[in-house]
């Protein structure tokens, strides 16, 4: 019998740069990509650019932001599954089958979520040839459980809603126990959804910066970067950033709601895929400059502006946001992306930033993955016309205040750091070595370098099934 072979995709280069794929792949990867959206092929369209090899970003409009310092968005609606989290799962499974950890023909991956990353993962191990299952809460958006079931998943729902992720471990034990050939996928935990986001996210953005700058946005540099955290792996990014300018700013954002970083809060919240009210295994906690908060329902409000016509309209036609920027944005902004934009927003006025600054933020998703809630909100809310829009945008986006925000003195990241213990060594079986260990710089820069070892691995698996 023939040695089984495995499925596999893109190096994190090829993601990064998918010039680099070979053409007659990437010609029919990107056929596939609207002719048959669920062939493994796909997998080769994981990237933060498209078939032209541009950069998915919109610079937001001071009409819209009510700030001068322009604020760059990258999209990630193109990816497969709508959402750049494919790209986190994608890394985390090939890693783990390259070196031997998972076999696609005996275990079952279980992915841990609370959306997108489930849907991810979901998408992934289907095209890679693995049975998935996917934990999910069960307050989440009927559009995400649809999703996930199209790709061939099982899903098992955890009581509650975004921020009940101790009830997602739970059941995580249970399968590990129950069943020897379950494997956890667990995105707090896993160094593959760091990986992804630090060298393919930190590198596009880099880029994207120099790009900009060649447009006469900015000057070539990216002053902070904004990003709400649920496994805290988008964030990872900004690491890449800080590398490249030292006195660059992460700034990481949680709902009012649940502000577990700012205040060591907990509760209940709607901003679909962050504040899970704990802090992850791969957040560098160390290397962040603030914590910013964010109102939930502020995000839904300022959402449904691209849901509801009279909301559209308004953007364009009464508080002159360009017509082909409100096109582009009224797809590809989610709950979690508007969370993003105040951020932005709140940085640079935090840091008084201005025309020559540039911040850059990600939308994680589209529209389409809340067409309910939008219908609760017109329920509770009315539907957005042209007055209630331009009230909102003034309140919500050009009002927003500097409050909620805890710089990265050495006290507070002292203390995001000893956070992690509660979940990280009292629950999940981390010794307190290793959480000491992430202290150390050196320790996140030889998970970077593991980048390089598993491009390797994956060209040279490439070259044995070619003999």
């Amino acid at each position: 019998m023939s040695e089984r072979k495995l499925i596999t995709g893109p190096t994190f280069e090829e993601m990064l740069h998918p010039h680099l794929i070979d053409p007659e792949i990437r010609a029919k990867a990107n056929e596939a990509r609207t002719k048959d959206p669920l062939a493994s092929i796909n997998l080769f369209n994981i990237s933060w650019r498209d078939f032209n090899n541009k950069i998915q970003y919109v610079v937001l409009p001071p009409e819209l932001t009510g700030v001068d310092t322009p604020i760059a968005v990258l999209t990630s609606i193109h990816f497969p599954t709508r959402s750049h989290k494919v790209g986190a799962t994608y890394s985390v499974l090939i890693e783990k089958e390259l070196f031997g950890e998972v076999s696609p023909w005996e275990h079952t991956m279980v992915w841990p979520s609370t959306g997108n990353y489930g849907i991810g993962g979901a998408y992934v191990a289907g095209r890679m040839g693995c049975k998935s299952i996917v934990i999910l809460p069960q307050g989440m958006s009927r559009e995400r459980f649809e999703m996930i079931e199209s790709f061939g998943a099982q899903i098992i729902k955890t009581p509650g809603s975004e921020s009940n992720v101790k009830e997602i471990y739970d059941k995580t034990h249970e399968l590990s126990a129950a069943d020897p050939k379950a494997r956890i996928m667990n995105q707090f935990e896993v160094m593959g959804n760091y990986r992804f986001h630090y060298y393919v996210t930190g590198n596009t953005i880099i880029d994207l910066a120099k790009e900009l700058a060649e447009q006469g946005i900015g000057s070539g540099k990216v002053s902070a970067y904004t990003s709400a955290m649920g496994s805290a792996g988008t964030i990872a990014a900004a690491d890449r950033l800080k590398q490249e300018w030292h006195d660059h700013k992460i700034v990481g954002l949680e709902p009012i709601q649940c502000p577990t970083l700012a205040i060591n809060g907990y509760g209940s919240h709607d901003i679909q895929g962050i504040g899970d009210k704990h802090v992850t295994w791969i957040h560098n906690v160390n290397n962040m400059d603030a914590v910013m908060c964010i109102d939930d329902i502020d995000c839904k409000l300022g959402l449904q502006l691209f849901a509801d016509e009279g909301g559209l309209k308004a953007l364009s036609d009464k508080l002159g946001v360009p017509q082909q920027t409100v096109d582009y944005l009224k797809t590809r902004v989610g709950i979690s992306s508007i969370c993003n934009i105040y951020g932005a927003i709140k940085a640079a006025k935090h840091y008084g930033f201005g025309k020559d600054d540039l911040v850059v933020t990600i939308a994680t998703d589209g529209l389409d993955r809340y067409g309910s809630v939008m219908q609760d909100m017109r329920r509770d809310y009315g539907v957005v016309d042209q007055a209630e829009a331009v009230a909102r945008v003034r309140s919500l986006f050009h009002g927003l205040k500097t409050d909620w925000i805890f710089d990265g003195t050495p006290d507070n990241r002292a203390r995001w750091h000893n956070l992690k213990y509660y979940t990280w060594v009292e629950q999940q079986g981390k010794s307190v070595e290793e959480l000491d260990a992430q202290k150390s710089s050196a320790w996140w820069e030889a998970e970077q370098h593991r980048v390089q070892d598993i491009n390797a691995r994956l060209l040279e698996y490439r070259a044995t099934q070619k003999l």
